[in-house]
């Protein structure tokens, strides 16, 4: 596939292949339909040729070259296959595209400080587990480190102190990023503001821009509760903006889209972790897991 792209992307070979779509052709007749020399043509088709796009036969004194359509119709459906894959529904593609309208949209509106100051998004979610294994989820750095980020980001940094008045800092990198080649993502810092645990959890978080200072800071409220039936957790969110910059806006551009990437997250990874270990033990309890959770937790500080 490679050699057919190298091949085609040549402007004088394009004009060969569509002169020789419409029928077989001689070197001699291709070389002054192009207006180029015939040793030069020649080459030209012989790269053609080695990419498998056209094939050639002599008769008498000339070579005669046609063109390979199946070649073409592979090239087609392999790009078919890429344009289908960006355009896939629900797809980073189109999260791209969303994120760019609210963007200019928050740009226009970012005209003085605190211009964003109270607004506020509401998030809902039905997880799996109960509210104790989900509370764990939401406090414990190592767990914490495998949802809290939007997607495609990884966690490089996490602190996360689940006391009234504990540290947290959240720094996060490009999720292939893994040498820690370029610039850091994006990084937080903010305090604990109420801990019940199983129940409740608030905290203020400020993303830092470029130069060290606060775009605005997050007022962010877990509300958690049995679900109505089974062992799941119903968990609502609210998370409001204050002290906003007139340079917050790309920040705020992106807090429905990557909050909400960040629970979609932690959502799966409860559902993954509930399916592995009723595919391990067929009976195991959420208590049972959670000990194993401990022991793990504790072996790696």
């Amino acid at each position: 596939m490679d050699a057919l792209l190298i091949a085609l992307a040549d402007p004088a070979r394009w004009r060969l292949v569509s002169l020789l779509a419409e029928r077989p052709r001689s070197v001699g007749v291709l070389a002054e339909l192009v207006g180029a020399r015939q040793p030069q043509t020649t080459k030209h088709l012989q790269t053609l040729e080695r990419a498998g796009v056209v094939v050639s036969q002599r008769t008498g004194q000339r070579r005669i070259y046609a063109l390979r359509s199946a070649a073409l119709r592979d090239l087609a459906a392999a790009l078919d296959r890429l344009a289908d894959t960006a355009d896939r529904s629900g797809g980073p593609g189109e999260t791209y595209e969303r994120y760019g309208r609210s963007l200019h949209a928050e740009r226009l509106a970012a005209d003085d400080s605190g211009w964003a100051d109270g607004r506020s998004f509401k998030f809902l979610r039905s997880l799996t587990g109960r509210p104790e294994r989900v509370w764990r989820h939401l406090t414990e750095t190592s767990l914490l480190a495998r949802w809290w980020t939007p997607d495609d980001l990884r966690v490089s940094e996490l602190v996360f102190e689940p006391t009234p008045g504990g540290r947290i800092v959240q720094e996060y990198r490009d999720a292939e990023d893994t040498d820690g080649s370029e610039p850091v993502a994006g990084r937080a810092e903010g305090t604990v503001d109420d801990v019940r645990p199983g129940e409740h959890l608030a905290y203020r978080l400020s993303p830092l821009l470029p130069d060290g200072g606060t775009a605005f800071t997050a007022h962010v409220d877990f509300g958690l509760r049995p679900a109505g039936t089974g062992a799941g957790t119903d968990i609502e969110v609210r998370y409001r903006i204050a002290d906003s910059t007139v340079d917050s806006a790309d920040f705020v551009a992106g807090v429905e889209i990557g909050f909400g990437q960040s629970l979609d997250k932690l959502a799966a990874v409860l559902a993954a972790d509930a399916q592995d270990t009723h595919s391990d033990t067929g009976t195991r309890t959420d208590t049972q897991n959670d000990n194993d959770n401990d022991n793990e937790t504790r072996s790696t500080k």
